[in-house]
């Protein structure tokens, strides 16, 4: 049963309803700060596979529109970064990038360790590892097909398992994670940061959203993202391709930060509003297509390994994330966003911060560092550590 794109997009704003009347209706869900993407997405999700176990039939959604998405919430955030903003969040970042290393290292130990646990091969425990979760389904599916040819039989099939639970597993522990750190610590953000952020919230919330600010973000975010793919492509013939996103969101940083110096402001609110549609959007759709029942065969050694990256995520969270960036409000937040990104994905690390700030205020720094480390940083690690431990003698 194939579902079309106008189809998949009415059902993936359903799905959102769903998931806000359940997190606004289920005590839980809104005290530890679970999306409502991700709660709507995989109550989605199973029923497709109740579905399917019955009838037999597969649910196909067209998912043409969802990758989109993808780079207009991206071009959203360079739209949104500023150049003194990016200068102050340089220190942050180098910390977090140092973090993310040290992290990518630690999943990979993870995973061959539970690899030997079930006597596989330890290349498999790699797909276990950062491959799949820190790296997500397009990082699965690129290393799976090098695996296959190596003789590596199901690596494919491993890691595309893996980044699955690892997306549903990193929109579920982020958010409550960061809230347990905010209470426990008593945290707030300082009467400086509070006086400048209430400036900020102020003077945007001033600003009207018209259609004129609504067309002009429409343009600037069109211009992102054919521009960005302009790019990638001059980028490819050089071999220096890039995620798609990323040359986006380099694009809106320059097209912004441009437009200052003619003076020029784009309308923050109709960007932000943007920004909020799409990466709902985005998520819903991603989380409610998940074809669960390709994960059954393997379902023991997928939770454990599941279950220990988790544990291997979380303490590296709370007791080296939480502590190296100041044990403050701001860390707490990326603490929840980073297991987003190391778990799942960019956009669930985007979730996770955007349920904890609704709650207890803005932090520009998470959502400055923690994208710009979802977007590059990290994926250049990653590949260069993969290299690292596939030159081991044990492989």
């Amino acid at each position: 049963m194939n579902i079309s794109v106008t189809q998949t997009l009415i059902i993936s704003i359903l799905v959102l309803y769903v998931g806000t009347f359940l997190q606004t209706h289920i005590r839980w869900l809104s005290k530890y700060n679970i999306p409502s993407a991700v709660v709507g997405g995989i109550l989605c999700s199973l029923f497709v596979a109740i579905f399917y176990t019955a009838t037999g039939h597969e649910i196909t959604f067209d998912l043409s529109l969802r990758d989109l998405l993808l780079l207009v919430f991206f071009s959203t955030i360079g739209l949104s970064a500023k150049l003194r903003t990016l200068a102050d969040g340089g220190i942050a970042l180098g910390k977090m990038l140092l973090i993310s290393v040290l992290f990518l290292v630690m999943q990979n130990i993870a995973g061959i360790s539970v690899a030997s646990l079930f006597g596989a091969s330890p290349a498999y425990g790699l797909v276990a590892g950062s491959i799949s979760f820190a790296g997500g389904f397009g990082t699965a599916i690129s290393w799976g097909e090098v695996a296959r040819e190596a003789g590596l039989h199901g690596a494919t099939e491993a890691g595309i398992a893996c980044a699955t639970f690892g997306l549903i597993a990193g929109g579920i522990i982020g958010g409550p994670l960061a809230e347990y750190l905010i209470r426990k610590n008593k945290l707030n953000r300082s009467s400086d940061q509070v006086n400048n952020l209430n400036e900020i919230e102020s003077s945007i919330k001033s600003i009207p959203v018209t259609i004129d600010g609504m067309l002009e973000t429409i343009l600037a975010l069109a211009i992102c993202v054919s521009a960005g793919d302009v790019v990638n492509q001059w980028l490819q013939t050089k071999g220096l391709g890039l995620p798609g996103f990323l040359t986006a969101l380099f694009v809106g940083i320059v097209l912004t930060n441009s437009l200052d110096l003619f003076q020029k402001e784009l309308n923050t609110n109709a960007i932000r509003l943007c920004g909020d549609i799409s990466l709902e959007l985005f998520l819903s759709m991603s989380l409610m297509s998940m074809q669960l029942w390709t994960l059954a065969s393997g379902i023991g050694p997928l939770l454990t390994v599941v279950l220990v990256q988790i544990i291997v995520m979380a303490l590296i969270a709370y007791h080296i994330v939480f502590r190296f960036m100041g044990k403050n409000y701001d860390a707490a937040v990326m603490s929840g966003g980073f297991i987003g990104l190391g778990l799942g994905a960019t956009p669930v690390a985007m979730a996770n911060m955007d349920a904890i700030v609704k709650k207890y205020g803005p932090s520009p720094q998470a959502f400055l560092v923690i994208p710009l480390l979802g977007a590059f940083f990290i994926d250049i690690a990653n590949a260069m550590i993969l290299r690292l431990f596939l030159s081991l003698p044990i492989y």
